[in-house]
């Protein structure tokens, strides 16, 4: 049933229908039956567009609102009306964004790591300070994190760590398959883990689990002495808040370890199956001071989701000075609850500041014009710049949209890559041997301005140097698209042009 409903009123069905409305409208005025309303459709469309030009959205987004309430009236000041007005004053969001103010409290900011980065990495003290005073999540010297890729690499050790948990878990994914052989696995640990005393919490997105979680699954959870929450659970009425979904990919075990990246929780993500090809993944461990904050995290969401006002410092840990010394770490989270884009900023802040290069790979390259131009200029002065994308995609139209953008930047000097194995998952960025970030957002309009996302910023570590050497080792793998291979013919390029007008809404 919940499939059903998801099918009928996702964003594509509201607007097939109210294309039909637009439909119905113009036929009544030509037969003249509707004439004297279409005045006041077109009058509402005008104050809408107005409201939109005034708002402090990103111009993709003014542009393709405007694009669509001007050509068709009734359906896109419609549209506009019916997505927005729900969202901004919604109790689910109100709820949430309590769960974060509860959280700053918290996670304290340590002044002398701040003055000892100051003297490590100068360069870098603006980004920090934004991060640090916007973010809500400080920068740690005493932790320490590793890379792992592909996701069969990663699965051996995220088993180890949570067979050796003691006290508490916490999950946090957008996709859990429980029918497949790895959440198994990881359920058999969790269940035994709870019969010992090990508190466990689970929590998942709703619609990023329809299909593989049944609907009763809180309950079966429970029956093992598992605590569950469904992220943002799906409601059969149409409001822009069921775009903002949980992305993230977060555990906590212990207080004492973390894991993050783009790595969910079934068989696809690890290779046991195959989907589009060969899955490319990565993920980092965490260890230290700086998994209080990714323990915040995963507490605001669910505390916000379930109305609650829990004592966050039952679960923090202090991690005695001098344990870890392998460069500086500053975890991070991005919510559509604020004015932050936060995962847009690191990204945009480690391409400003290149002085030599910047390897970035993703699943999606859908941006707007500012960080286009931001890659554009850093090419353009000599940075190199290069970008892994897949060969065999897993939204069609999502891939042609991103293959929209080939054509300028190979023409500023960025050179593209796409993965031939098979489909890219990572969401990773490493520049100038010393700055890298792994996290769980994608270069698209979604990840970086509709989801709850998280990762970690990472200076002068070890893992700096093991993520750039596996986006190296990936490249022999990769076809690089060159100045012919962007040659469209006109059908195509009229498609990628709607497609790059629509994508922000998509």
């Amino acid at each position: 049933m919940k499939k059903l409903l998801k099918i009928l009123l996702n964003r594509r069905m509201i607007v097939i229908l109210l294309l039909l409305v637009q439909v119905i409208t113009i036929v009544g005025f030509i037969l003249g039956r509707l004439g004297h309303i279409m005045p006041l459709f077109e009058v509402l469309s005008l104050l809408v567009v107005l409201y939109v030009v005034n708002r402090r959205d990103k111009p993709a987004y003014k542009i393709a609102w405007i694009i669509i309430m001007l050509t068709v009236p009734v359906f896109g000041g419609l549209l506009y009306i019916m997505i927005t007005w729900q969202s901004k004053s919604g109790a689910f969001r109100k709820y949430i964004k309590k769960g974060e103010d509860h959280a700053r409290s918290y996670i304290p900011v340590d002044r002398e790591v701040i003055e000892r980065f100051n003297t490590a990495a100068p360069g870098h003290l603006p980004q920090m300070n934004y991060l640090t005073n916007f973010a809500r999540f400080p920068m740690y010297d005493n932790s320490v994190t590793e890379y792992f890729s592909p996701g069969e690499v990663f699965l051996p050790v995220y088993m180890r760590e949570l067979e050796a948990a003691k006290e508490f878990i916490f999950l946090e994914f957008f996709i859990i398959n429980t029918e497949d052989r790895v959440w198994r696995d990881i359920l058999d640990i969790l269940k035994r883990k709870a019969s010992e005393g090990v508190e466990v919490r689970i929590m998942y997105d709703d619609l990023g689990c329809i299909g593989a979680v049944p609907d009763d699954y809180t309950k079966t959870l429970a029956e093992m002495g598992i605590k569950c929450t469904v992220f943002n659970p799906f409601r059969p009425f149409w409001s822009s808040v069921q775009n903002n979904r949980d992305h993230r990919k977060i555990t906590v075990i212990d207080g004492k370890t973390a894991f993050t990246g783009g790595i969910n929780l079934a068989d696809e993500y690890i290779n046991e199956k195959e989907r589009f090809g060969y899955w490319l993944d990565s993920a980092v461990s965490l260890k230290g001071e700086a998994v209080n904050s990714f323990t915040v995290m995963f507490l605001e969401l669910w505390n916000g989701s379930n109305r609650l006002k829990e004592d966050f410092s039952l679960y923090l840990r202090h991690t005695p000075k001098g344990t870890y010394d392998d460069g500086y770490i500053l975890p991070y989270a991005d919510a559509p609850t604020d004015d932050e884009n936060v995962c847009e900023h690191v990204y945009m802040q480690i391409i400003n500041n290149a002085k030599h290069y910047v390897y970035i790979e993703t699943p999606y390259f859908i941006i707007d014009d500012s960080m286009l131009s931001a890659i554009i200029l850093a090419a353009k002065s000599g940075v190199d710049i290069r970008i892994i994308t897949p060969a065999v995609p897993d939204k069609k139209l999502v891939h042609m949209t991103t293959r929209s953008y080939y054509d300028a930047l190979i023409k500023a000097g960025v050179r593209v890559y796409e993965y031939t194995p098979g489909f890219v998952h990572s969401k990773l960025v490493v520049s100038d041997d010393d700055t890298a970030t792994v996290g769980t957002a994608n270069f698209d309009f979604r990840s970086l301005y509709l989801h709850y996302e998280c990762g970690e910023l990472i200076f002068n570590s070890s893992a700096v140097e093991a993520i750039k050497q596996d986006f190296l080792n990936a490249l022999p793998l990769c076809r690089e698209i060159k100045k012919e291979d962007t040659k469209r013919n006109i059908f195509v390029r009229f498609g990628q042009s709607v497609l790059r007008i629509i994508a922000p809404l998509l």
